[in-house]
């Protein structure tokens, strides 16, 4: 037999070597264009950070208030679902009761030879078939018949309550999964907005986040976190108790974080804050910007209050306490603290009173 040989590698020589290390170089070349620096984004300025920093916020802040409307109706949800949840198992106990009466019948029946039809069927555990045997029921004595009567009732209200449970089982999941997008969203602006302010240098990002983040080219009246930037005094006071209360609770507020979806004590979100200083006064007020513009007398700009509630942009999705001087206390944003600010910073949207 003929021996099989491997075939020689012949080293690569003359023209062939020189047209292989041309390949390579073109290759490596090639490869830095698509991989390397040469179609990196140009670097951002400072003041393109701001911008964008800005819209991110913006854009953060809207998912935000959806999130929070969200939440008070999964909330709403799960609330009303524990309710039904409840009075299922306090019917359940009344039916078990009535059932174990209609047992002490059908064991005397038994002993006398027989279990009335009716009453097999009250003790079915087959809420069905009972409730489409009522005519059983017209088979019993007028005592038994009552009896089963009851218990028929009552599995049917059983059955009805677990339909509204199922019903708002459903619904609870729903709210849950738009949560969780709602989340998302929040969470993809916010690391986007930190990652293009981790290129900046600390003076560079204290300069962008002077003024809050929104509105970069506005006004920086309102220094550092907040704490000792007080309004000058003017003629204008709170219009009741409540709305000082309020405005009070703003300001021992001064420098608690931004952490969207929090109502406090110790930090909030723009609603949230506005929410907390309410409810500090006795006023429940909804959970979200757009609801809370249309929980008061609407005010014209002229005519704003210490207390008095602000909005801003076309999707009402920020909101601050008016305290007075063109200023308002709000929680800005994850980068600043809850500070004061003059109201032309951001794009003005209505004002409400509600105190």
């Amino acid at each position: 037999m003929a021996a099989h040989r491997k075939p020689r590698h012949r080293p690569l020589g003359g023209n062939t070597a020189r047209t292989a290390a041309t390949l390579a170089l073109a290759g490596a070349a090639t490869a830095t264009a698509f991989e390397g620096t040469g179609h990196a984004e140009p670097e951002l300025t400072p003041t393109e950070v701001e911008a964008k920093v800005d819209k991110l916020y913006q854009e953060a802040e809207v998912a935000t208030e959806k999130y929070n409307g969200a939440k008070e109706k999964a909330d709403t949800a799960q609330r009303r679902l524990k309710s039904l949840q409840d009075e299922t198992a306090r019917r359940q106990e009344r039916l078990d009761s009535a059932r174990n009466a209609l047992g002490k019948v059908a064991a005397a029946q038994y002993r006398s030879g027989g279990v009335d039809p009716a009453v097999q069927l009250a003790l079915s555990d087959d809420p069905d078939r009972f409730l489409e045997g009522t005519a059983f029921a017209e088979r019993a004595g007028d005592r038994q018949s009552a009896a089963v009567a009851r218990v028929r009732k009552q599995l049917g209200e059983i059955e009805r309550l677990r339909g509204a449970a199922r019903i708002e089982l459903s619904s609870l999941r729903s709210r849950q999964a738009e949560l969780k997008r709602r989340k998302e969203t929040i969470t993809e602006k916010l690391d986007e907005a930190r990652q293009l302010l981790d290129h900046l240098s600390p003076a560079e990002r204290a300069r962008v986040t002077a003024d809050g983040g929104t509105g970069g080219h506005a006004s920086r009246a309102a220094a550092g976190d907040g704490r000792t930037a007080l309004p000058a005094a003017g003629p204008a006071s709170a219009p009741g108790s409540r709305a000082a209360a309020a405005v009070a609770y703003a300001y021992q507020k001064l420098g608690s974080p931004y952490v969207w979806g929090a109502t406090g004590p110790h930090a909030f979100d723009c609603s949230g804050l506005v929410q907390a200083a309410y409810r500090s006064a006795g006023i429940a007020l909804p959970r979200t910007s757009y609801a809370q513009i249309g929980a008061g007398r609407r005010v014209a700009r002229s005519q704003l209050l210490p207390g008095d509630l602000v909005f801003f942009y076309s999707g009402v999705s920020h909101v601050g306490i008016y305290v007075g001087n063109g200023q308002m206390i709000h929680a800005p944003n994850p980068s600043t603290p809850v500070r004061l600010a003059p109201i032309d910073q951001m794009p003005f949207a209505g004002a409400t009173r509600v105190a």
